[in-house]
């Protein structure tokens, strides 16, 4: 990370981007070589950090899991100069000690998605980027961190599978992922793969919006809708409380991956 002031970059639903200062928002039409990100880019302040934040899911969440073009947003945030990206999710749950409402900081993930483009680099120079570790950890440790401070625990050292989407699990499927996964979500890969190829600093705070139907009761996207709007305002003093623990910019290894990932 380079310069004298962090800009930090989330990634999340409706609701979140309230976190802005008042008076001090404003919107960002973004090209990339991978086309248009979902949506425009709303900057803004939040104390004394810039902070960027783009919809995931496209203005008025029209946008599906499987058709994000997540290489277009990640790069528009780090176009914009974000060093840091904080994305807010929700999740299924596949353990019975994560019920609705928890808040989770993954540390680990596997995917189970099929279709997406997972990379910048299709062609020319090729690069093996390590994901031993794929989240920042100091700024997972920051988050929750924050999530104590602000009386909302998060669950940590947890793994995400991220499944294709858009359609939810089968009984088998949801039984045989929790063998090795706490949470099940459709957003996180290659969002956090991408990431790592930009050198950004990434994070992932997902909201408990439902047992998964291991637990016998089907997901039904209703039930998903009013659990996240219970969360938003939960989310958003968190967010507050993070973005200000943020430090400024120091050498991480994140902005590092490159280095050592070329052939």
């Amino acid at each position: 990370m380079t310069g004298t002031r962090r800009i930090v970059g989330i990634i999340g639903g409706t609701g979140v981007d309230g976190i802005f200062d008042e008076g001090t928002r404003t919107s960002h039409r973004v090209s990339t070589p991978w086309g248009a990100p979902s949506a425009p880019v709303e900057r803004g302040r939040v104390g004394e950090l810039d902070v960027l934040f783009l919809a995931r899911h496209g203005v008025g969440h029209t946008i599906p899991p499987h058709r994000v073009n997540y290489r277009a947003n990640i790069d528009a945030l780090k176009s914009l100069g974000a060093d840091s990206i904080v994305t807010v999710s929700s999740v299924g749950s596949l353990k019975a000690d994560l019920p609705p409402g928890t808040f989770v900081v993954p540390d680990q993930f596997v995917d189970f998605t099929k279709s997406r483009p997972t990379t910048f680099f299709d062609g020319g120079r090729v690069y093996h980027v390590s994901l031993a570790d794929p989240f920042c950890p100091e700024l997972s440790a920051r988050a929750i961190a924050a999530g104590a401070a602000a009386g909302h625990a998060f669950a940590s050292r947890k793994t995400y599978v991220c499944v294709e989407g858009p359609r939810f699990s089968t009984r088998a499927e949801s039984n045989y992922l929790r063998g090795f996964a706490d949470v099940i979500g459709m957003t996180l890969v290659p969002e956090v793969t991408l990431a790592r190829e930009r050198g950004l600093c990434y994070a992932c705070l997902a909201m408990v919006t439902d047992f998964d139907v291991w637990a016998d009761h089907p997901v039904e996207a209703k039930e998903i809708v009013e659990t996240m709007a219970r969360n938003v305002e939960r989310m958003q003093s968190v967010l507050r409380g993070l973005l200000p623990r943020l430090p400024g910019p120091k050498g991480c290894e994140c902005e590092r991956a490159l280095d050592s990932a070329a052939l």
